[in-house]
């Protein structure tokens, strides 16, 4: 048998935000890896979608929304023991100091931040995290390494994910569990849509980039699959770089 360092089979794997985007690109990377998927996402139409293009057998659906506490619980409660969890489920927006609500920073606290820092604290007191498993969290180059105008809200989230990942890989690693994030900078997705830009600006952006494009949700979804596999035993609390050179052209 041929080795493989990267194949993700025999692993049972739980994915948020599995509907669209990197999540949705994850969940099929890892089908085709070998993993056994447990996907979740808010909105069931298109998670059953990504469901059905999915390789492979024995997947599960949790569709649901894990910011929503009672929904949390009952996912928690559903879950078996895993190899893996990425935390892809996330929301962006875009508006200045001034003009910020209290509403739109908890909406995306809520999603970003504490659903995952609520289902890891479950998921790890309930030990469904099997020896030597590993956790990837979703995050960005916006609140780790730079920011924009408009982008307070999403880059403090995304800031608190990085702190809650360096924190998670100690406390963790005695149980050889292992606590990375994917941090890419601007990815081809639905979010990146939402940023109101047209079409010349985005790309006169794009050529700030020194391979002069934005990224595809599956080049991020190849990084997360090298995370979660046993190429990476010897890593853990890092962040991923995942961003075409864009931070070495600043």
């Amino acid at each position: 048998m041929e080795h493989n360092p990267f194949s993700l089979k025999g692993k049972t794997i739980f994915i948020t935000g599995a509907s669209s985007g990197i999540g949705r690109a994850t969940a099929l990377e890892c089908s085709r890896m070998g993993a056994a998927l447990i996907i979740n996402g808010r909105n069931e139409e298109r998670l059953r979608a990504t469901f059905d293009s999915l390789e492979g057998n024995g997947h599960r659906m949790l569709p649901g929304d894990l910011s929503v506490p009672e929904c949390m619980s009952a996912v928690s409660d559903s879950l078996p023991e895993l190899d893996g969890v990425v935390y892809c489920a996330g929301i962006t927006g875009h508006n200045l100091l001034p003009f910020i609500k209290e509403k739109d920073v908890k909406r995306m606290f809520d999603i970003n931040y504490y659903a995952p820092l609520w289902l890891s604290r479950s998921i790890t007191k309930k030990k469904k995290i099997k020896k030597g498993g590993s956790i990837v969290f979703i995050s960005s180059t916006s609140g780790i390494i730079s920011s924009y105008a408009g982008g307070s809200i999403y880059a403090s989230t995304k800031g608190a994910v990085n702190g809650l990942v360096k924190s998670m890989a100690i406390e963790l690693a005695p149980r050889l569990i292992r606590v990375n994030s994917a941090m890419p900078s601007m990815v081809e997705t639905s979010l990146a849509e939402g940023m109101n830009l047209d079409e010349e600006q985005f790309e006169e952006d794009k050529r700030r980039y020194p391979l002069k494009r934005y990224g595809k949700p599956e080049e991020v979804a190849y990084a997360v699959v090298f995370l979660l596999s046993d190429a990476s035993k010897w890593i853990t609390g890092t962040n991923l770089l995942i961003d075409g050179g864009r931070s070495a052209a600043y």
